[in-house]
Formats: C-alpha cells, sequence, structure tokens
C-alpha cells in the first residue's frame, strides 16, 4: 500500500536541534531573549529591512501593527475576500470593519481597480495578502494608498521567497508581517515577525508587544499603556535562527517542487497553476491548480479524488464573505468562482518526485473523466 503524502511539513535538520537543545539548557535569565533578538538580526537583514519583532504568530504580528497605527472602532480596512480568517481577525479584534473586495483571476490578489472604488472617507488601511506566495501589485498599492493617504500593510505569511522587482515581500508596505507557522517555508512551530522600516511605529509596536512597556521608562514593571504578549519564546526562536541560517535553501526547493509541477502539469489542458509574471518571484509556498469550468471539476470532486489517494491535498480558501461571521459578497464573482474548482497541492521539501507523480496523476484522471 502506498504511503499517504502529507500536503507539508517542515525541513527539520541537526542544526535546529542543536540549537533548541541549547535554549532549553542555557536560555534562561540573562539569556532568555538571546535567540529572540539573534533571529530578528538575521531575518531583517534577509529582507532589508530596519527593525523586525519576533512574535508568537503572524496573526499577533498584524494585530500589533494595526494596533500601532491606531486602528479601531470606526475605521475601514480593505482586503481581499480570498484570505484566511487570521488576516481579518484582527481588524474585527480591534473593533475596525473589513471590507472584502474580490481579486484578480491570475494571482488569485486583490483586484487594485475595486480596491480604490472600495476606498471611503473610513478606510485606514488596505492590507496586501500575498496569497500562496503570489505577489499583488505593490506599484499600483502604493500608489492608491499615498493618493488616498491609507496605510498599506503586507500580510506576507505566505510568502517567503516571493518578491516584487527586486524588494522582497514584506518590506515595502507602513510594515509587514510574516507566518513561520509548521505549514510554512521557514519554521518556529509557531511564531511570525513583525518588521518595518519605519522606526516611530517600530517603537510603538515594541511597547506594545511587552505588555505596554516603554523600554525609556525608568521604573521596573510599570507599564504605560495596556499592550499585549504576543512574543515568541527563545526556544522557538532558536529553531528558527537555524531555518534563517538554511533560507536560501528552503526558498530554492520550494521553486524547484513547483518547477516539477510545472514540468508533470505543464502539458495538460484545462488547468491553471500559480502566476510568475515577468519581475516578480513567487516564493510558491502552496502549489496550487485551478481547473478550468468547463472541465467540470468542482472542489467536493477535487477532495474525494485526492482523499481515495491517499494524499493530503488542502482545499483553496473559502472567500471570507462565505463565513458566518461576515456579511455576504456575492458580488465578489472570482473569489467564489476559483475557490469551487482549485486544490492546493503537497509541496514539502524532502517531497520525492515519486511522490509529486503521484498527485500528478490524481490531476491527469480528473480531465480524463
Amino acid at each position: 500500500m502506498s504511503k499517504r503524502i502529507a500536503y507539508t511539513k517542515p525541513s527539520i535538520t541537526e542544526l535546529e536541534v542543536t540549537y533548541a537543545a541549547d535554549a532549553a539548557r542555557h536560555g534562561w535569565g540573562a539569556h532568555c531573549y538571546d535567540y529572540i533578538h539573534r533571529l530578528e538580526r538575521g531575518f531583517a537583514a534577509h529582507l532589508g529591512v530596519e527593525h523586525a519583532i519576533a512574535t508568537s504568530s503572524c496573526t499577533g504580528a498584524l494585530h500589533l501593527g494595526l494596533a500601532a497605527l491606531g486602528i479601531g472602532p470606526g475605521d475601514e480596512v480593505i482586503l481581499a475576500d480570498s484570505n484566511w480568517i487570521a488576516s481579518v481577525a484582527p481588524v474585527v479584534h480591534l473593533g475596525a470593519k473589513p471590507v472584502f473586495v474580490d481579486i484578480l483571476s491570475d494571482s488569485w490578489c486583490l483586484d487594485p481597480d475595486l480596491v480604490e472604488a472600495a476606498i471611503t472617507p473610513r478606510t485606514r488601511a488596505i492590507i496586501a495578502v500575498h496569497l500562496y506566495g503570489s505577489m499583488c501589485d505593490m506599484d499600483r498599492l502604493r500608489e492608491i494608498g499615498a493618493r488616498h493617504d491609507v496605510a498599506i500593510i503586507e500580510d506576507a505569511a505566505e510568502a517567503i521567497g516571493s518578491a516584487w522587482g527586486g524588494k522582497r515581500a514584506g518590506s515595502m508596505g507602513a510594515f509587514g508581517t510574516f507566518s513561520f507557522h509548521g505549514t510554512k517555508t521557514m519554521t518556529t512551530g509557531e511564531g511570525g515577525m513583525f518588521v518595518t522600516n519605519d522606526s516611530s511605529l517600530f517603537e510603538r509596536v515594541t511597547t506594545l508587544s511587552n505588555h505596554g512597556r516603554d523600554a525609556s521608562e525608568p521604573r521596573q514593571f510599570f507599564p504605560t499603556v495596556t499592550g499585549y504578549k504576543f512574543k515568541i519564546s527563545n526556544i522557538a526562536a532558536a529553531i528558527g535562527c537555524a531555518q534563517i541560517e538554511r533560507i536560501d535553501e528552503l526558498i530554492a526547493r520550494k521553486r524547484a517542487i513547483m518547477a516539477s509541477y510545472r514540468q508533470l502539469l505543464g502539458p495538460l489542458d484545462g488547468i491553471s497553476l500559480n502566476a510568475e509574471p515577468d519581475g516578480v518571484t513567487n516564493g510558491y509556498w502552496m502549489p496550487s491548480v485551478v481547473f478550468d469550468r468547463a472541465t467540470g471539476v468542482t472542489r467536493n470532486m477535487l477532495i474525494e479524488a485526492f482523499q481515495a489517494a491517499d494524499i493530503d491535498a488542502r482545499v483553496f480558501f473559502w472567500p471570507l464573505s462565505e463565513l458566518p461571521m461576515f456579511d455576504a459578497r456575492p458580488d465578489n464573482l472570482t473569489a467564489h468562482d476559483i475557490a469551487a474548482r482549485a486544490i492546493n497541492l503537497p509541496s514539502y521539501h524532502d517531497m520525492d518526485e515519486n511522490a509529486q507523480k503521484r498527485v500528478a496523476n490524481v490531476i491527469r484522471d480528473l480531465l480524463k473523466a
């Protein structure tokens, strides 16, 4: 019987184990932040940004950044309808109103024209989520943001290794956020990162992230605002330090897996894969296949076919407006349409050629049916 194919799993070597063990043995007391600060420096250098703050999750990083911008009740935040709940949850928790707009059919990211049309006097921010590693049109979004005095935020949770021209995902907005969840290209198990080039914003987030304690406050344990606790652990950060040393290898492997899928699936009619336009680099966190409407292939058919083949593929994100806690947006036609005929393919680091061929065969069989 064939071994089950996981959709993703991390690449953990002796380097990660060594660093984690060192943090567990020695990373206490005066050394309890050593690996955290090392991870922050290493990630900022990789990204080419001035400041980085390691967090317990990308969701926490996004919450901190929005709070530091002062976003709250009465404000509106625009983001794409095709997203995971983590991108919108901080908006809701802060009391602001999320405004969902439709996506482009090729990148599966925000449609800039619809973004601009959705701006009102209450709009405070636009969250550009680089879905599955595909890049939002940062030139258009930054121009729109500058013209309307609206902050552009990059949710690059899924975009380690992606770039817009010569600038890495997450380095171009008012701030960027990243996920180091166990499913991501780089992992700490659970964890994330807030990044920015804005020193004043960095100082506000630093204070908010540490229970509201200002670094310049001379009194010990004297918070000056009510803050949050979204700090990563030193042991998790130690794993991240090993991963950042291997980051080029981890990114290259994701791109190699996608190249193999293109070779296996490229000749097939009736499907499309993740886009990588000229001048854009896609980190390909999650290789995905969208079936043409004419094939008749649906989400349920895809789930059943991959389950029967003992392959753990993932559904394309449901539109947020289909979830029961949000108002319906049936006018976001592309978001609803693509999600109903798409699937995410397995892409873990040590995935071999035979496993990818098994995945490709499921797609071939669906197209023949």
